[in-house]
């Protein structure tokens, strides 16, 4: 049979907790999941100044039409 079956994945499971410990896995989990939560928020900001930067641009391209429209 090709591939991992059940019993790899739990005998795996039972080695890397013998070795680095519950308190250590837990501490990593915890870690991976700020992370994850850190870059997910940072996401987010750098999509909210984008679109602002780009309604900035808007507005800047409207104004310039209009400037333009009333020296003609």
């Amino acid at each position: 049979m090709a591939g991992l079956s059940i019993w790899h994945v739990l005998i795996f499971a039972i080695v890397v907790i013998l070795l680095f410990g519950t308190s250590k896995l837990k501490n990593l989990g915890k870690d991976v999941g700020g992370a994850v939560k850190d870059f997910k928020k940072s996401m987010k900001e750098e999509e909210q100044q984008a679109s602002q930067t780009q309604a900035a641009r808007t507005i800047d391209a409207d104004v310039n039409v209009a400037e333009n429209t009333l020296k003609h």
